[in-house]
């Protein structure tokens, strides 16, 4: 199958960008280097193209409904305007995929999936159905730029005559840029800098993609590709969805139980209630190392006796913190903070401890 191409393509590979295939799509993973580009974003700016994300809209008057009954969180509360974390669940308390859900109006919502997961979430939406829903997938009609770091208000107020101030974390608004009407400017993103994700109909993308990049040139603002991304969510101990959390994971592992609402019934809500009262035997926990070395997917986690207790699912060289750290999961009994634990970093044993996320602050 042919990978798909996002719309600013020209533009990435212009800019130095090293593409690669990613959820179907060809991305840029970096454009000068993973250090430069995170470091950017921890104490400037930058831009990413996450236009490979799916978004879904769920109208009508049972939206609610349905939205209630496929996802872990309550969104009976949520006001026009706010965003929301959670994820979608299924029959024995895994995760499907973890999701941002925002209310555009009254009986309209709109849900941002991860990209490798837009057609299973989809058809799970859909089979779980039973309401009079209305059920949209705009992924192909919608680009998605996040503008991340602590210069990033600055830069987007120069474009924009809405007032930053007045959206404040984890909320949006309809607003113009430049000349182009009816974007969304959520206060949202996966780096802990802070900064702000636009969602813009294609046919305006490039136009966009392109002022965003001629007005950072003042700010000194960088293109960031997938593995800053990837080491700056890891910093802050976010889940990445195939890594730290899928099918087989519950949010209460996860650390997500946050984002269980129990006093209304979801999918799975009876067996991950069973797990928040009875307890879980395993957990997801952050660590870092004591000596030098870099943890990665599938490394075997043991405890000062060389027992087997776990394996890591995403681990990096901080940039921030010059040391390997990772997120893995391990018995529920050996996952206390401050806990010496053991990293198999190929045939070497190498010794790190249980930290409190995030890992950077």
């Amino acid at each position: 199958m042919d990978m798909k191409k996002l719309l600013n393509e020209k533009s990435h590979i212009a800019l130095g960008g090293k593409m690669m295939s990613f959820s179907g799509y060809n991305m840029p993973v970096w454009y000068s280097s993973m250090m430069e580009e995170h470091n950017a974003v921890r104490n400037n700016v930058g831009i990413f193209d996450v236009s490979h994300m799916g978004e879904f809209l769920i109208k009508g008057h049972e939206a609610i409904n349905l939205i209630q009954y496929i996802s872990s969180n309550n969104i009976s509360n949520l006001k026009i305007g706010k965003v929301q974390y959670s994820c979608l669940t299924n029959k024995k308390g895994g995760i499907v995929d973890d999701i941002l859900v925002y209310r555009l109006e009254q009986n309209k919502y709109m849900l941002v999936v991860n990209a490798s997961n837009i057609k299973k979430d989809w058809n799970w939406i859909n089979k779980n159905n039973k309401f009079n829903a209305i059920v949209e997938n705009i992924s192909e009609n919608i680009s998605v730029f996040a503008i991340q770091g602590p210069q990033s208000k600055s830069l987007l107020q120069k474009m924009t005559k809405c007032d930053l101030n007045d959206i404040p974390y984890y909320s949006f608004q309809f607003d113009k840029l430049g000349d182009v009407s009816n974007i969304i400017i959520s206060a949202t993103g996966y780096t802990g800098s802070g900064g702000y994700e636009l969602y813009v109909e294609n046919k305006y993308a490039v136009i966009i993609w392109n002022k965003i990049i001629e007005n950072g040139k003042s700010f000194d603002l960088k293109p960031i590709g997938l593995a800053a991304r990837d080491t700056l969510r890891l910093e802050m101990g976010y889940c990445l969805y195939g890594n730290d959390i899928d099918d087989n994971t519950s949010p209460i592992e996860a650390g997500l139980s946050w984002i269980c609402k129990f006093q209304k019934k979801f999918i799975g809500s009876e067996r991950l209630l069973r797990q928040f009262n009875s307890g879980i035997e395993k957990k997801l926990i952050g660590f870092a190392l004591l000596e030098k070395g870099i943890p990665r997917k599938g490394y075997t986690i043991l405890d000062e006796n060389e027992n087997r207790i776990g394996i890591v699912t995403s681990g990096a060289l901080s940039p921030s913190l010059s040391k390997g750290i990772g997120l893995g999961y391990v018995k529920f009994k050996n996952s206390n903070v401050g806990e010496k634990i053991i990293i198999q970093i190929r045939s070497k044993n190498t010794s790190a401890v249980i930290i409190k996320l995030p890992f950077y602050k």
